[in-house]
């Protein structure tokens, strides 16, 4: 019966995954995630419902339109997978709980940021002010990273968090502004990182905004050099440490108390 249960949540995550998958291609281009139907990005053609089974759909056309033949992005078919083995993953830790719901949640809407800021340089208000209430409202479910006795404690926590997530960035931006006379920082990452502070609370995130630089840096670096491009979508990174500080949050602080004798 586990068995059964874990490929059924295997399956919707797809299913979810094709869903983020509208979403990270429409919502930068202000266009509507419930109508139309889904369509070819090239041609505009309807795709009927046999040949946009998750996962499948993409290997049995081998990544191509079935009616111009001009190539899907892999990127369709990577979100799909990694959302059903996040949903996988998430189940077999939390089971179908509270915090698998939470958890659920603040992964798909990261995965959403990440891929419309690496493709566009855009993360959509409509992920991240969402994401800002949604992390209020489920911060009193108990999902692990508020320990406050109270809901509306809890509630209060994850309030500051939200604060300290976007106070912190633009403190930055504005700093980096007066010192080099240009923007430093993007509106969609202030709000990404409120969003990620509202699920994990003040210090977590700030130790998000110390730790995302670190893979950054590479990554700048290749861009500038390499690319010849003097920006970088910083959101990614953001994302990447809110996913670490989410999942292993209350192991990071513990381990750095130890550490540093805190």
């Amino acid at each position: 019966m586990e068995t059964v249960t874990g490929w059924y949540v295997f399956f919707l995550g797809a299913i979810v995954g094709s869903f983020l998958n509208v979403c990270i291609y429409r919502l930068p281009l202000d266009l509507s995630i419930v109508w139309p139907g889904s369509f070819c990005p090239h041609c505009k053609k309807k795709i009927p419902w046999y040949e946009n089974i998750p996962l499948v759909s993409y290997l049995l056309l081998r990544g191509k339109c079935f009616r111009c033949r001009q190539p899907i992005a892999f990127r369709y078919f990577l979100v799909e997978l990694v959302t059903a083995l996040m949903a996988w993953l998430l189940w077999k830790r939390f089971g179908l709980s509270a915090e698998f719901i939470a958890s659920a949640f603040f992964f798909a809407m990261i995965l959403v940021a990440t891929m419309t800021d690496f493709e566009t340089g855009l993360i959509p208000d409509e992920i991240t002010i969402p994401g800002m209430l949604i992390g209020l409202a489920l911060s009193v479910t108990g999902h692990g990273h508020f320990s406050q006795e109270f809901w509306y404690q809890k509630a209060l926590a994850s309030l500051i968090g939200l604060v300290a997530g976007g106070g912190i960035l633009l403190l930055t931006g504005w700093l980096g502004k007066l010192l080099f006379r240009k923007d430093s920082m993007g509106g969609g990452d202030v709000k990404l990182l409120a969003m990620v502070g509202a699920f994990i609370g003040a210090p977590q995130v700030c130790l998000v905004f110390l730790l995302a630089p670190f893979p950054a840096l590479p990554f700048a670096l290749w861009q500038r050099y390499v690319k010849k491009e003097e920006t970088i979508p910083f959101g990614p990174f953001l994302a990447l440490g809110g996913a670490l500080m989410f999942a292993q949050g209350p192991a990071v602080l513990n381990f750095l108390s130890k550490l540093y004798g805190v």
